[in-house]
């Protein structure tokens, strides 16, 4: 398995970059797509690094914000073919704001109505082909993440704290053990390495790549998270986008040599 960064907010020679992300996966012959970034960015990038958007078989949103959406109505306009999978509830409803501001952090809206043919909204436990898989979020209380980050779903007038039942984890199974994605683990990264290790009981769980959504935690959290990723024996630590610079500095202070930087352009095969 073949990953390539194609556009991040940490930036590499020749490459631009955006508060957003974007990861262009090459497996077992399929090419995938994960989120599309803020912007048509991800096809700049792909066009210096020499990789096709035509080629990609199948897209992947790994949870229903800006940052990691909307580019996809450009895939769509260079791709006329690859479906791209979003969890059944997903919405155009995330906010994040305090009191009564609440911003839209959301989907393009309209999206689900536009592109009816292109979006497939999955349910539980998906593969869309063989060694690959979309797991969603099996742990319960995640709202208390949501009142955190102060992010909501507005629904029927009404404000209610975001479980994150629309982010998904993107997994590969390879030869030496599963490789998961999670662009900026909302439910908490060592809450996604046990509900993907509960999942396949019998894997090895051998790396996570993605945000961690740390920019804005205290010392104290972050350290926490550390040690929560440390119980959990996983390998290989990929973090970048929402992570936050400090927040890595730590991670890797913490965790050591298992943690790497993502960025632009980053390539990383297992």
């Amino acid at each position: 398995m073949k990953a390539t960064v194609l556009s991040d907010n940490i930036p590499a020679e020749n490459l631009g970059c955006e508060w957003g992300l974007s990861i262009f996966i090459e497996y077992h012959g399929k090419h995938i797509l994960l989120d599309a970034g803020a912007s048509g960015l991800f096809l700049t990038n792909a066009d210096v690094l020499g990789l096709n958007m035509k080629d990609v078989d199948f897209g992947v949103l790994s949870h229903a914000h800006y940052d990691h959406a909307d580019g996809i109505p450009e895939f769509f306009r260079v791709n006329s073919f690859a479906p791209f999978y979003f969890r059944e509830t997903t919405g155009e409803n995330c906010c994040k704001g305090v009191w009564n501001y609440k911003k839209y952090i959301g989907i393009p809206k309209g999206m689900l109505k536009k592109y009816p043919d292109r979006i497939k909204l999955v349910s539980g436990d998906f593969s869309p082909c063989d060694g690959v898989y979309l797991i969603p979020h099996k742990t319960p209380g995640l709202e208390k993440k949501g009142i955190r980050e102060h992010m909501y779903l507005k629904e029927k007038r009404r404000w209610r704290p975001d479980s994150f039942s629309h982010e998904q984890s993107l997994v590969f199974d390879t030869p030496d053990g599963l490789v998961i994605f999670n662009s900026c683990s909302h439910g908490g990264a060592d809450t996604i390495i046990r509900e993907v290790t509960a999942t396949f009981p019998d894997k090895k769980v051998k790396a996570l790549i993605g945000g961690f959504h740390l920019y804005n935690k205290t010392d104290a959290e972050i350290l926490a998270l550390a040690e929560g990723i440390r119980s959990t024996g996983i390998s290989e630590i990929y973090t970048g986008h929402c992570t936050g610079d400090h927040a890595f500095d730590l991670l890797k202070e913490t965790l050591g040599e298992s943690v790497h930087k993502l960025h632009a352009g980053l390539v990383m095969e297992f």
